[in-house]
Parts: C-alpha cells; structure tokens; sequence
C-alpha cells in the first residue's frame, strides 16, 4: 500500500497555527500517514494532533524537520515528490499517472512564497486550479482524486471516539472515558 506523507513548509506560530492544525487532520483524515513541518517548532500544534489521533485512532505521525530539503531529497530515494501549487499542472491531467506509479508520496504544500528549488526538485508540480486558494482545500481535493473518494469510509484502529452517521441526530460512541 502506498504512503502518502505531507511536507508542510514554513510553519509560522503567529500566523499559521490553525492552518497548519487543519493540513494535519486533514491529512489524517483523508488517509496520509503523518506530516513534516518546518518553520517554527510547535509543540502544541504537535500534542494536538497526537491528541487527535489518541481519541480518533489511526497510525498519524508529526515530526518537525529544520531541514525540509533533505526531507524532499531523502525521500525521492524512496517514492515521489508532488508539490501542490496554482503554477502547476491541473490535477485532472496527472492524477491517473500518479496513481499507476505505486510509490510511496511526500505532499508538498507552502505557506509564505515557496522557494524555487521545491518546484525543481517536485516530480510533479501539480495546481488544483490556478486561483489564488487554500493549501487546506489543495490538500483535501489532492487526496480525494488520488483516493478515488474512498478516503472518506477510512476506518480508524484504536479509536476512543467514533460517530455514527445520523441524518438527524449527533450519534456518538466513547470508549475508555
């Protein structure tokens, strides 16, 4: 089964603190194994997410990284690099080539200007749309086409919390509380 992890780059407490807390669950939920992130270390952004996975389940890792360039080099020994950016390639045009490849995926998404040298080092510079939007949103589609939409039946092990889906009610199951 292929590895799908996140680089997220440039990680600002000040500024980027829900954003970066939300490409996490995302990623969590839509079926990558854990993210990178660089910029500012933030333990708390850290033990949120290890907080998450703890009560929702799942195997979600995140790791800080001074270097991220070595993250993207070390990993091109071992899958492809996919940079998500609105200068790319439509997705719609290289989402079946990825999927064929079966490799493992580092998911490159920015935050302040991305340097020059993740576009060159990127197998594939990939926009989802060139309008100025969201790496959140970027992320969430990236993961939707390449999971073909069965992302969103993932069942997580180890899981504290469940929800029951309801059309009309809040349907939830706790366990070990």
């Amino acid at each position: 089964m292929v590895e799908i992890w996140i680089l997220r780059l440039s990680h600002r407490i000040a500024r980027d603190a829900r954003i970066t807390t939300h490409v996490a669950l995302v990623g969590r939920a839509f079926g990558a194994h854990g993210m990178y992130y660089s910029g500012d270390r933030d333990v708390d952004l850290e033990s949120k997410i290890r907080k998450v996975v703890e009560n929702w389940g799942g195997q979600f890792e995140v790791m800080y990284t001074v270097s991220p360039l070595s993250v993207v080099k070390s990993w091109k020994k071992r899958g492809i690099v996919i940079h998500l950016t609105m200068y790319g390639i439509n997705i719609d045009d290289v989402i079946d080539k990825i999927r064929n490849i079966s490799k493992d995926i580092l998911v490159i998404v920015g935050s302040e200007k991305v340097p020059r040298a993740y576009f060159e080092l990127a197998d594939f510079n990939i926009a989802i749309g060139n309008q100025p939007h969201s790496e959140v949103a970027a992320l969430a589609i990236f993961l939707d086409r390449f999971f073909m939409g069965e992302e969103l039946r993932l069942k997580f092990e180890n899981a504290k919390i469940k929800i029951i889906p309801s059309e009309k009610e809040k349907k939830v199951v706790r366990k070990g509380f």
